[in-house]
């Protein structure tokens, strides 16, 4: 059977039962074309198509039906040789349109002049003269859609599957041509990942990524995360033109659009919303997605005959303890690179024998092995080689007057195995705040039958008096060993709050060569108080864009370097969205450079890394914010540096009276600029949502009818795991300071994540 023609019997069956973002629309209408785009769609049908990698079409920016030149390339010609002969086009052509932009007489015009002014059809000397500074090359893509739609026969039953549980439309299915070309290895340079190319900080939202496992990386689980990340989107937007866009631009710029215009219409949005992050690469992302899903559904009228990959087949198992992958090897039996080839989310830490296998993550095996229960697969394995949590890393940070051998002494080791570890002679001198390597710590043995029983979390059935998801307290692998449990980002009162919570704490972004230590002194923090605070196992696994919070302002070191941190936290951030600007803006000449830049047909994400989050922390212009989740009085009066007795003078506040979830409040910014204090409000909040994803994912939604006297931290109490400020994201235009029964709160449901951070 078609599985196009599947995928829509199952999406019919869906709408019929199932409340989706597709089931109030007519199936002609939930993906529309837009006359007005056509010209913009032809062009990426030939830019799929009709070009190479070795050939690009010289361009118009903003109006894609002008081509000057199809330019072509000796394959294998080096990038920089193939820059110099764009170049020099482009300032041909720029050179032929301030001519014609003179208004030169049409008799005087050579060939060359004569067919550009044709291609400009009755544009004035103004456009002209613009149209020099908007010529772009775009290099072609047939052989690389080509391949992903060879590719993509492995995986488009599970795509279709799963668009059709969450009833969305099929044509989504289309959208990895665009992302990654099918290639589930696929990584940008900004650092998205995968077939549906998830930003590390979206992607944690809905699956597994921490030192063991990035599930962005699967194929599978990763489209169960695009699936949740569209839906949410068509949520918020109410238009798939908008939703898809949000997936490069992000939801919050797309609302930040529709607000800017007065309009949801697509069309009117695409040709008049200025912004500097809606750039080319946003503005074309659903004229791509279109392009690519013409292809998509006749691929025989481009390409002629396709013969696509067989259906990926496997069996799955869920693993019952942490255990090392050399132990499933030896056991099972299964060659590594069998195991490897079905299980690309396992990183190279768990092949190299630095991580294990963690719990409760689903051990892919050859289709056509034996199928495995947890059970079956813990008795299958020796109980020695059970583990109760993941191998834990250790370092020492060197103090004042420390030496090798004081250091090995105090670790139990000799000097000369400590000093081989860090690569140093064994009379090597140590410098004050150096990070020395320890031996990696192993965990505790689990018996089989605990194994069983400390499984993967799952969602516990809601309760009959209050239909709820309730989600297991999961503590870190090891934290018995360590002496503490993962710190968890606790939601406060969201209809009451109180100055007396605890301030926000600061962020820093790590960026390219930090180091744990170095940031530690940096913020005046101790290594050991960062890596507590963030539930860090490892001090030597951090990675770039990486949001750590810093010690909250209850502890925090002297003005100065609080000052300084602000700052810093600010630069970094810039820095993370000015990487993937200048990817957007790129222009790769080669296939090599489009892969170095990102997989993505159309270049470049121009989202900000945090863009899931769709809510406003903008201040307004008459110096007043709304009130949102785990925001309290002593949140804002530490962010402007001012009392909470003052900004309740400033409101008209009692002592007792509480601030109220969506309240207007009127702010003070005589010590902190609007920007500065925008830039902790987010800080704040993207910590929080840091920390939750360390240890929890959102695995779908469900609608809950408020009744009589439910707020929302009573409904939040519900929902054990699933704090007031996810719940304001999902329900962002609905009033939850003042919610009336009968009212329908959308609540995503959440699952424990074991080990998230090791």
């Amino acid at each position: 059977m078609d599985l196009r023609k599947l995928a829509s019997a199952l999406i019919a069956i869906a709408l019929l039962g199932v409340a989706s973002p597709a089931s109030s629309q007519s199936a002609q209408d939930i993906i529309p074309r837009p006359p007005e785009l056509q010209a913009d769609v032809d062009f990426w049908i030939r830019v799929y198509s009709q070009i190479t990698t070795n050939e690009g079409f010289l361009h118009d920016e903003r109006d894609l039906g002008v081509i000057y030149e199809t330019l072509r390339f000796a394959p294998n010609s080096p990038p920089k040789q193939r820059s110099e002969v764009v170049d020099e086009a482009r300032k041909r052509y720029q050179a032929i349109l301030d001519r014609l932009a003179t208004g030169a007489d049409a008799g005087s015009l050579t060939t060359e002049e004569a067919r550009v002014r044709k291609l400009w059809g009755n544009s004035g000397a103004e456009r002209l003269r613009s149209a020099r500074d908007t010529i772009r090359f775009q290099l072609g893509q047939a052989d690389r859609f080509h391949a992903g739609l060879v590719r993509a026969g492995a995986w488009e039953a599970h795509i279709a599957q799963t668009l059709a549980n969450l009833g969305l439309p099929p044509e989504i299915a289309a959208l990895p041509h665009v992302e990654s070309s099918f290639n589930p290895g696929a990584y940008s340079k900004v650092g998205a990942a995968g077939l549906w190319q998830f930003m590390r900080s979206t992607g944690r939202r809905y699956m597994r990524i921490d030192s063991a496992v990035d599930e962005r990386m699967d194929p599978f689980r990763a489209t169960e995360g695009a699936a949740q990340l569209l839906s949410y989107n068509y949520r918020l937007l109410g238009s798939w033109p908008l939703a898809l866009t949000a997936y490069n631009h992000g939801a919050a710029g797309m609302r930040r659009a529709a607000t800017a215009t007065g309009s949801t219409d697509y069309v009117r949005i695409n040709r008049t919303y200025k912004s500097a992050s809606f750039g080319f690469a946003s503005r074309n992302f659903y004229p791509s997605f279109l392009a690519a899903l013409a292809i998509d559904q006749n691929p025989e009228k481009y390409f002629g005959p396709i013969e696509r990959a067989p259906e990926a087949r496997f069996s799955e198992v869920t693993m019952p303890a942490y255990v090392p992958v050399k132990v499933l090897e030896r056991s099972l039996p299964v060659e590594r690179a069998t195991l490897r080839a079905l299980n690309p989310a396992l990183l190279p830490t768990v092949w190299n024998g630095e991580r294990l296998v963690p719990r409760g993550y689903r051990l892919r095996l050859p289709g056509n092995g034996p199928g495995y229960t947890s059970e079956q697969l813990a008795q299958k394995l020796p109980a020695t080689e059970l583990y109760a949590g993941q191998i834990e890393s250790r370092s020492h940070r060197v103090k004042k007057g420390e030496t090798l051998a004081s250091v090995a002494k105090q670790f139990r080791l000799s000097t000369r195995e400590l000093a081989a570890m860090n690569g140093l002679s064994v009379d090597a001198a140590l410098r004050r705040g150096r990070t020395l390597r320890l031996p990696e710590r192993m965990p505790t043995l689990a018996s089989a039958a605990l194994a069983r029983a400390a499984g993967a979390p799952v969602a516990v059935t809601p309760s009959v008096a209050a239909p709820s998801v309730s989600v297991a307290a999961v503590t870190r692998p090891g934290a018995a060993a360590s002496g503490g449990a993962a710190p968890t980002a606790a939601a406060p009162s969201a209809a009451a709050t109180d100055e007396s919570a605890a301030p926000a704490s600061r962020v820093h972004v790590v960026r390219r060569g930090d180091s744990l230590s170095a940031i530690a002194t940096r913020s005046g923090v101790t290594e050991a108080e960062l890596m507590r605070i963030n539930g860090l196992r490892n001090p030597n696994y951090i990675f770039e864009g990486q949001r750590l919070q810093l010690a909250a302002s209850a502890t925090a070191p002297p003005a100065e370097v609080q000052t300084a941190a602000v700052r810093e936290s600010q630069e970094d951030e810039a820095a993370v969205v000015a990487s993937v600007r200048r990817a957007s803006r790129a222009e790769p000449v080669s296939a090599g450079e489009a892969e170095d830049l990102g997989p993505a047909l159309v270049t470049g994400s121009e989202s900000a890394p945090s863009s899931t989050d769709a809510v406003d922390y903008t201040v307004a212009k008459d110096h007043t914010i709304r009130v949102l989740a785990a925001e309290t009085l002593g949140h804002y009066a530490d962010w402007l540096g001012m009392s909470a007795s003052q900004l309740r003078r400033l409101n008209g506040l009692s002592g007792g009276q509480p601030v109220l979830l969506g309240r207007k409040l009127k702010l003070d910014f005589g010590k902190v600029a609007t920007a500065e204090f925008e830039q902790k409000r987010r800080d704040y909040h993207y910590a929080l949502q840091a920390n939750f994803f360390d240890a929890h994912r959102i695995l779908g939604t469900e609608i809950y009818v408020v009744r009589r006297g439910d707020s929302l931290w009573s409904i939040s109490q519900r929902y054990a795991a699933v704090p007031t400020w996810l719940l304001q994201q999902y329900n962002l235009d609905a009033d939850l300071g003042d919610l009336r029964p009968g009212a329908q709160i959308v609540v995503p449901r959440v699952e424990g994540v074991a080990d998230a951070t090791s």
